[in-house]
């Protein structure tokens, strides 16, 4: 599947991707793009020349400056227009003249990625974050935390906390350590967080919400979504232990959490799905999902830089290092009548695989900080950095990307980074 606009072999945009964002150009007012190689399809420019008029949905939701209204659609009307921008953007198709030859349309609609700043995608009114990874609950569950094992219900059913929206940002927004309290000497202290660390998550774009009362059934919880994203869980380790200990985590993460800009329909990702981590066990009927390959194959790189700008390896996870996928977590999300609305966001938790390379946090890496973690510089064989946490300057880099199969093109998701300053 081909576009008659390029794209780079290695791009995270191909055709068969075409996330949605929220960018300006300039400081104009936001509005809602598709990537596509190098450049953002303005679909604001496209609902007003009526291209999609015929669709028979509400082509104003598409000149809104958050992506709400439009995810609230549902599935159905995303699938139609995503059909739509395919015929559009391919090569081979009459329904690209359209767009690739009306010069002046090309002109108004297609913007370079260099020269757009990128804005939240939509307006979050909840963040939840769960608890799924198999690898992470084993490194942490145990001598790390304190706790004797990991508690039974963690495989029984997909455990979470409430976040707090407020502080969810976009990627390149910088991160001030937080100020809290925790224990020094035995004693309790308030002070600048000593443990800062990152957590490599993917996190869902609820779509179509639920009413107050009601539940999502799981067969049908992907209708539900509108996308995902790559997110960085900020944790503060030594507040966030310090006061898990009476109830849950609290200001040990509300300080900052970090997604990438761009949300990857659920479609892009279908060629890349794969079995979670023991699919065999015996869950409760409201959990139990017939499609076997729940959850997606794709690979996440962690990179941190340090003050000379040179780039470290942090390591690699995966998203399919999770025990409960998308769905299940949506569906017990609802269980007791919780209501769901479009732009909420939910995350998986940490993404760690079974090795040392693969730890999605530093808090494993280290061990709680009783080792130094090496990192090796990304362009040469010779320079390393150890850390036990995040100190300031560090900047944390995510990036994801399933390379394509049979011919389709890469998914990926743009950056999800962040960079840490003093402490206010």
């Amino acid at each position: 599947m081909a576009s008659w606009i390029s794209v780079h072999d290695n791009s995270d945009f191909s055709l068969h991707n075409l996330p949605y964002g929220v960018f300006s150009v300039n400081r104009s007012r936001p509005r809602i793009g598709v990537a596509i190689g190098g450049y953002v399809l303005d679909l604001k420019v496209i609902a007003q020349d009526q291209i999609l008029g015929d669709l028979e949905f509400n082509t104003q939701t598409l000149e809104e400056k958050d992506s709400n209204a439009y995810a609230a659609l549902g599935k159905d009307v995303h699938t139609r227009v995503r059909k739509r921008l395919h015929q559009l953007l391919e090569a081979e198709t009459t329904l690209g003249s359209v767009l690739r030859d009306h010069q002046d349309r090309r002109n108004r609609s297609l913007v370079l990625l260099s020269n757009v700043t990128m804005h939240l995608p939509v307006k979050i009114g909840d963040n939840t974050d769960f608890f799924v990874g198999l690898h992470h609950a084993e490194n942490v569950c145990g001598p790390i935390d304190g706790s004797a094992e990991i508690c039974p219900s963690f495989f029984d059913m997909p455990i979470a906390y409430h976040g707090r929206s407020s502080s969810v940002v976009i990627s390149a927004t910088p991160v001030h350590r937080p100020k809290g309290q925790f224990v020094e000497d035995g004693k309790p202290v308030s002070a600048p967080c000593r443990q800062l660390d990152f957590e490599v998550e993917l996190a869902l774009v609820v779509g179509q919400g639920s009413k107050m009362g009601s539940s999502i059934d799981v067969k049908e919880a992907e209708d539900h979504i509108f996308g995902v994203v790559l997110m960085n869980d900020w944790s503060a380790r030594d507040i966030q232990l310090w006061e898990s200990t009476v109830l849950g985590p609290f200001n040990g993460k509300n300080f900052c959490t970090t997604i990438s800009p761009w949300i990857v329909p659920l479609e892009a990702l279908e060629p890349f799905r794969t079995a979670p981590s023991k699919p065999d066990r015996e869950l409760l009927a409201y959990l139990t999902q017939k499609e076997v390959e729940s959850a997606y194959d794709i690979p996440i790189q962690v990179t941190t830089f340090e003050v000379n700008n040179e780039k470290y390896d942090a390591g690699k996870c995966n998203t399919n290092n999770v025990i409960f996928s998308l769905a299940q977590m949506l569906t017990h999300h609802t269980r007791g009548g919780c209501p769901l609305r479009p732009g909420d966001l939910i995350a998986t938790g940490t993404l760690s695989g079974p090795t040392q390379s693969e730890l999605g946090c530093l808090m494993e890496a280290t061990r709680h900080g009783t080792e130094s973690y090496e990192m090796q510089a990304m362009s040469s064989s010779k320079g390393k950095i150890s850390r036990k946490y995040l100190e300031n300057g560090d900047i944390i880099e995510f990036t994801a990307q399933a390379r394509g199969k049979d011919g389709l093109g890469n998914v990926g998701f743009g950056k999800c980074s962040g960079k840490v300053l003093a402490a206010i």
